[in-house]
Parts: structure tokens; C-alpha cells; sequence
């Protein structure tokens, strides 16, 4: 029985007892031709083949009965994050990547919607020491996508949307692309409230810096321009629950001269770095040149990258911590002095002119980074 990430993950939340890490190490290590855990047995249910000694216990099934009474356990579980309760129980939360034509939708609970006419959103599941569910209820809903997202220091889950639909595009009344902080303890604490300034785009992922509160998001774009890497630097940094919302800087990373981070496939490679202002976080748009939008005459994202030489980068993973202001930052996410090019990584030290700014609001460029022939 061949089971992929996602149909796992929809069927609810599955708990295991065995090596975990090697059942997802893949190869025969799982298949167990040649060595490791055996061969997959047949699952007499017919939901998960397993090697002999493991077992699992669903613990919660799309399409069953909240405990809560809210509705229906909603499917297409994607992102999802466990906390201490204390006392040995866990507090599960998970994503729901629900679009509009998504057949179980995250119950619109009152006090926890954003935008009645989405379907995504959370829901969170508590545990008690023995493993056993003991609730379930919705988290957030209202949201669009929630793909991925990232815990925080102070113990609530970012929700991060992946899209940018606006209000009127697929039935919604309201725009889309938003990180929801939820607090898996009390939602109604949380409530639904969209995090604007960290930015309105195709979210992936956050990690949140435990040490300077700095909140580094990856953006999932699946056409030209592709995604940024971006940070936001909150006006309340390493908070509590809640304190996001008073707003902060957003920035987008530029490596001068690279047009393409994805092109960069060498562990250990080092560039130069800028964080870039993003003028009109709550507007980014998708599709100018080096031009204004004609949205409050907001920069769009191709704009920002035309001007300032912001490198897209194709990938789900969130940006590492590491790159700090002003300093370089590296593809293994060591920061330091030294600048330099990794060997047979194609890059060298020498300067060029640097592109020349054309859209308002773009600091100049003081160096470039060019590509040389292997």
C-alpha cells in the first residue's frame, strides 16, 4: 500500500510507536527488500502498511464529528505543530489547505472566522498522557490555503495562507495571503485576526528567531516571479500571544547581482545580502515591471525585484535566522565577516557596476556578485 505525505496527513493524525524516523527515512529501509525493518505487512484495515513491531492509532478521521459538536472534522491536514499542555498531555494543531472547492470545510465558528466564504483555517486536538484525545474543536477558519506556517517562542502556531485572492475572486469577500496567529490553549483568545504588516503574499512557511524575535517567512509562488525570502522585524519583538499585531517592518532579501537564488545548488556558497524595505506590505500584487501598481501607487513584488535585485527562490523551507543586517548570510546558514565564494561553486569576489534603481523607495546598491563561467 503506497501511502504519499498528503494522503497520511488527510486522513486525520495518526500516532506511532516504533523508529518513526527510519519508517519515513524512505528506500528499502522502509520498502525492507535488502535491509532495515522488514517489509511492509498488509493492514488488515487497509489504512497503513507497516513494518512488523510498529502500530498506530488514528486519532482523529476527516468527515467524523468534532468532540466540540462544531461540525465536521475537516480534511486536507497539511501544517501542523504539538505543544506542552502540562501534565503530560500534548495540544495538537493542525492546518486545513482547503480551497474553495474543498468538500470539507473548516466549520465557521463564531468569533474564530475570518472569512466566511474560505474554507481553511485550524483545528487543535488535546491529548492526555496516555496518548488519547480528549478534545477537539476548531482553532481559526475562514482562511484560504493554510499550507504551512511555524510555531512561536511563546507557544502559538503561525498559520500561514497560500494564496493572494482577493476579495470577489472565488466567492470571497475578503482578501487573502495573510499569517493568523492561533493559540492552540484558547482560541477565541486569538480569534481571526490577519497579521498585515508581516505581508500579503503566497506564505509557506515562518520561523521565529528565539533570541532577537526577527520573523523570517518563505513565500510559495508557483508562477514567475516566483518567491522571496522575507523577515519581519516586529515592533514588539519576543512578545506574548498577540503581540504581532502591533505591526513592524517588513523586508525581502536581495543578494546583488544573483538574479535567481535557485540557482544556487552548492552547500557552503557565501554572498552579500541586503533586506530590502517592502514599501506597501498589505499590497504586494504579482504581475508590473519596474513600475507602480496603480493600487495607492504601491511597488508590486516583480518591481521590488526589478529595482532592487531581490533573489526568487523556489523552495518550501524557511529561511534560516542566521542572515543578520548587513552581514552575509550563507546557503548553510553560517553569517560572518568574510565574504567569499565556495569552492567549485562558480562564484568569485569581483566587483561589477551595480544595476541602476529605477522605482522609488529602493536604497542604492553598493555591490554585485556576478556569476562566473565554471
Amino acid at each position: 500500500m503506497s501511502v504519499t505525505r498528503r494522503s497520511l496527513l488527510t486522513a486525520g493524525a495518526i500516532a506511532f510507536s516504533g523508529a518513526l524516523g527510519a519508517l519515513f527515512a524512505g528506500g528499502s529501509r522502509v520498502a525492507g527488500a535488502e535491509r532495515g525493518y522488514g517489509p511492509l505487512l498488509a493492514d488488515p484495515r487497509g489504512l497503513l502498511d507497516l513494518p512488523a513491531g510498529f502500530t498506530y492509532r488514528v486519532l482523529s478521521r476527516a468527515g467524523g464529528p468534532l468532540r466540540s459538536g462544531e461540525g465536521t472534522v475537516p480534511a486536507n491536514c497539511d501544517g501542523m505543530a504539538a505543544f506542552d499542555a502540562g501534565g503530560g498531555r500534548v495540544r495538537l494543531v493542525r492546518n486545513h489547505e482547503n480551497r474553495t472547492t474543498a468538500a470539507l470545510r473548516v466549520p465557521a465558528v463564531p468569533g474564530l472566522t475570518y472569512d466566511p466564504h474560505a474554507l481553511g483555517g485550524c483545528t487543535a486536538l488535546d491529548l492526555d498522557p496516555a496518548g488519547r484525545v480528549t478534545g477537539e474543536r476548531v482553532a481559526l477558519a475562514g482562511t484560504a490555503v493554510n499550507c504551512a506556517g511555524g510555531r512561536t517562542p511563546w507557544n502559538t502556531w503561525l498559520s500561514c495562507e497560500e494564496t493572494e485572492d482577493r476579495a470577489g475572486t472565488s466567492g470571497y469577500t475578503k482578501d487573502h495571503g495573510y499569517v493568523f496567529e492561533v493559540d492552540p490553549a484558547r482560541p477565541l483568545r486569538s480569534g481571526a485576526v490577519p497579521l498585515t504588516a508581516m505581508g500579503r503574499f503566497a506564505h509557506e512557511a515562518v520561523a521565529v528567531d528565539p533570541y532577537r524575535g526577527v520573523v523570517y517567512e518563505t513565500e510559495d509562488a508557483f508562477t514567475e516571479p516566483f518567491g522571496l525570502f522575507y523577515r519581519f522585524l516586529p515592533a514588539r519583538p519576543l512578545g506574548a500571544a498577540g503581540s504581532l499585531r502591533a505591526g513592524g517592518a517588513l523586508e525581502a532579501l536581495r543578494v546583488p547581482g544573483l538574479a535567481d537564488l535557485a540557482s544556487v545548488d552548492e552547500p557552503g556558497a557565501e554572498f552579500p545580502v541586503e533586506w530590502v524595505p517592502v514599501p506597501t506590505p498589505r499590497r504586494p500584487g504579482r504581475r508590473s515591471g519596474c513600475r507602480t501598481s496603480g493600487r495607492a501607487g504601491s511597488p508590486t513584488r516583480r518591481s521590488w525585484r526589478a529595482a532592487t535585485g531581490a533573489a526568487p527562490a523556489s523552495t518550501s523551507s524557511p529561511a534560516t535566522p542566521a542572515a543578520a543586517r548587513g552581514r552575509p548570510a550563507t546557503t548553510t546558514g553560517r553569517c560572518g565577516p568574510t565574504i567569499r565564494g565556495a569552492p567549485g561553486s562558480g562564484w568569485t569576489s569581483s566587483s561589477a557596476r551595480p544595476p541602476t534603481s529605477r522605482c522609488p523607495g529602493t536604497p542604492p546598491t553598493t555591490s554585485a556578485w556576478p556569476r562566473t563561467a565554471a
